[in-house]
């Protein structure tokens, strides 16, 4: 004869299928997992962002004759309120720079656009040994997707890896996809799309492994994510069409 299920054993089961089902497995959560204890490995990514268009610059030109050195550092407001000037980017690649007029800085690092900036004021006799300070206003950067704080978070720096952007954001939420991350970026209109998995060492040779300004990280849900979403649709529409014949039936039965 057989025993009926008791409503406690009913609840264990469902709960320790739930259990099961629900785990991911380490190959699908866990960074770098082919990374080896002790393993080192030197640094010889030398990377530089880039100027772009529409870039906003500070430029600050100082030297030991100060009085020298002042029609190339102008300012804006009055008083209290008196701010650097900063200088945009145009659509030809150039700024406007006083003294100096046109000078053409798209494509051209930061090291590269001080060089270029000492040799102008060293060649055209105007100081003798300047230093030149160049800073980008506008290096941001916009995480998406299934992270745990999505939003768009200006950086101090200059440099900034993927996984610093992904902390930023508060790390990747149980849901997200490690191994399939998309790097969105512009340069002058042509966007490339980059996929990188960080489940393994590889990707910190990925020429998205250091973000430029105005980069867009995206974190896709993985699957589960996607299943879930899909029954809950079919579970919705099956709920309202049972709403809709069970008001139906009790209609035509009063």
């Amino acid at each position: 004869m057989n025993k009926l299920i008791k409503p406690k054993h009913l609840a264990y089961c469902i709960l320790m299928i739930l259990m099961v089902t629900s785990c991911g497995s380490r190959k699908d959560i866990v960074y770098l997992q082919n990374a080896q204890q002790f393993e080192t490995e030197v640094e010889t990514n030398t990377f530089e962002p880039k100027f772009k268009v529409d870039d906003i610059l500070s430029i600050y030109i100082s030297s030991f004759d100060m009085a020298a050195t002042a029609p190339f550092n102008l300012s804006k407001g009055t008083g209290e309120n008196v701010e650097e000037l900063e200088y945009v980017i145009d659509k030809d690649g150039t700024i406007d720079f006083p003294v100096l007029g046109r000078i053409k800085l798209l494509g051209l690092s930061t090291s590269e656009a001080k060089e270029l900036f000492r040799n102008k004021l060293i060649e055209d006799g105007y100081l003798k040994d300047p230093i030149v300070n160049i800073r980008i206003k506008n290096f941001r950067v916009t995480v998406l997707g299934q992270v745990r704080n999505p939003g768009t978070y200006n950086i101090a720096g200059e440099r900034i890896t993927i996984l610093e952007a992904l902390g930023l954001a508060g790390d990747l939420d149980i849901k997200g996809r490690r191994d399939n991350i998309l790097v969105v970026r512009d340069f002058n209109g042509a966007k490339t799309y980059t996929r990188i998995n960080l489940t393994t060492k590889e990707f910190v040779h990925s020429p998205v492994y250091y973000l430029t300004q105005n980069d867009v990280v995206y974190v896709e849900p993985n699957n589960s994510v996607i299943k879930t979403s899909s029954l809950d649709s079919r579970l919705t529409i099956g709920l309202s069409v049972f709403s809709l014949l069970l008001t139906t039936i009790l209609l035509f039965t009063r």
